[in-house]
C-alpha cells in the first residue's frame, strides 16, 4: 500500500478516536463540575506520563533525545490553549456544535499548508475541503446568537490545530512520534499549570483547580491521557506519510463520530439535516481517497513499463 493511502487511513482512524476524548471532557465538566482547566491539565499530564513510560521501556533516557525540543513544547502549548478552549466550550454548549464551529480547521490548514509548507493544493482538493466544511454546517448550524462569546473559542482551537498539524509536518522527519508526543504532552501541561496558576490567583472558576468527586472521574482523567496519546500519535504518523493537504479533508469524520457520541451518550438525536451533512462529509474524504490513489496509481504505470 503507497505511503499516501496509508496516511489517510490513518488520519481517518484518529478522527474516528479522538472525539472520546471530547466526549470524556464535557462529562468530567458537566456532570462532575471539574474546572475546564484542570482537565486540561490532566489529559496532558498523562500523556507526558504514558510517553515517558514507554520511551524508557524502549531504550532508556537516550531515547528522550529530541532534535526540535522547542519545536515540540510549543506544539504541545498550542494543544494545551486548544483543549482549554475547548474543554470551555463544551461546558456550556453541545458536543456536535462545539465540533462543527471547530471544522474551519481543515480549510485553515489547507491555506497554511500552501503559504508555509509550499505544497501543491490543486482546485478539486481545495474544493473537496470547502464541500466538506458546507456538510459540517449542516450538520449544525452554530449560532453565534445562541451561544454568545463561547461560540468563539472553537474557533481559538481551530486555528491551534491548524498552527500544530504543520508543526507536525515540518518536525515529523526528525523525531518519532513518541518523542514528539512525549514533549508536547511536557508544553501542554506546562501551558495549563501556568493558567492554573493564573486562574487560582484571579478566583477564575473555569480555570481553577478542581479534584474529581467521583471515582469514576480519576479512571475518566487517566482515559483522556491515553486517548489522547494513542490518538495523536496516529495523527503524527499520518503527516509523516501524506501532505498536509491531502489529509485535511478526512478530519472531517470526527463530526461523524462525534454526533454519535453525543447521541449515545447525551442523547442528541441528529435531525434528517445532519444526516445529509454526514453524508457529505464522508463523500469528501472518500472523493480524495479515491483520486489521489487513481492519480499515484496512474503516476507509476509509466515507471513500471520501464
Amino acid at each position: 500500500m503507497q505511503p499516501h493511502v496509508k496516511g489517510m487511513i490513518v488520519m481517518t482512524s484518529a478522527m474516528l478516536f479522538l472525539p472520546l476524548l471530547d466526549a470524556i471532557g464535557k462529562w468530567l465538566a458537566t456532570v462532575d463540575s471539574l474546572p475546564p482547566a484542570t482537565i486540561s491539565f490532566s489529559r496532558f499530564f498523562v500523556q507526558s506520563l504514558l510517553t515517558l513510560v514507554i520511551l524508557l521501556g524502549i531504550g532508556g533516557v537516550k531515547v528522550l533525545k529530541t532534535r526540535n525540543l522547542m519545536g515540540n513544547l510549543i506544539r504541545g502549548a498550542l494543544m494545551g490553549l486548544g483543549s482549554l478552549c475547548f474543554f470551555t466550550a463544551v461546558k456550556y454548549m453541545p458536543l456536535a456544535d462545539a465540533i462543527a464551529i471547530f471544522f474551519v480547521e481543515p480549510l485553515l490548514l489547507t491555506l497554511l499548508s500552501a503559504l508555509i509548507l509550499k505544497e501543491e493544493v490543486g482546485w478539486r482538493r481545495l474544493t473537496a475541503v470547502v464541500v466538506g466544511f458546507i456538510g459540517t454546517l449542516i450538520v449544525i448550524q452554530p449560532s453565534f446568537e445562541l451561544f454568545g462569546w463561547v461560540a468563539l473559542l472553537p474557533l481559538g482551537t481551530a486555528a491551534c490545530f491548524a498552527v500544530y498539524l504543520i508543526l507536525n509536518r515540518r518536525y515529523a522527519v526528525a523525531d518519532s512520534p513518541l518523542v514528539m508526543q512525549f514533549y508536547a504532552g511536557i508544553g501542554g501541561a506546562a501551558f495549563s499549570a501556568l493558567v492554573l496558576g493564573v486562574g487560582e490567583t484571579f478566583g477564575h472558576a473555569d480555570m481553577g483547580f478542581g479534584l474529581p468527586t467521583v471515582t469514576l472521574s480519576w479512571w475518566l482523567l487517566v482515559a483522556m491521557g491515553a486517548i489522547a496519546t494513542i490518538g495523536h500519535l496516529l495523527v503524527v504518523q499520518a503527516f509523516r506519510l501524506a501532505p498536509a493537504s491531502m489529509l485535511a479533508p478526512f478530519q472531517y469524520f470526527e463530526i461523524v463520530m462525534a454526533v454519535f457520541v453525543g447521541l449515545v451518550v447525551f442523547g442528541e438525536f441528529p435531525t434528517p439535516s445532519k444526516w445529509l451533512g454526514i453524508l457529505i462529509i464522508i463523500g469528501s474524504g472518500i472523493y480524495v481517497f479515491m483520486r489521489e490513489r487513481s492519480r499515484k496509481a496512474a503516476e507509476e504505470v509509466p515507471e513500471a513499463l520501464v
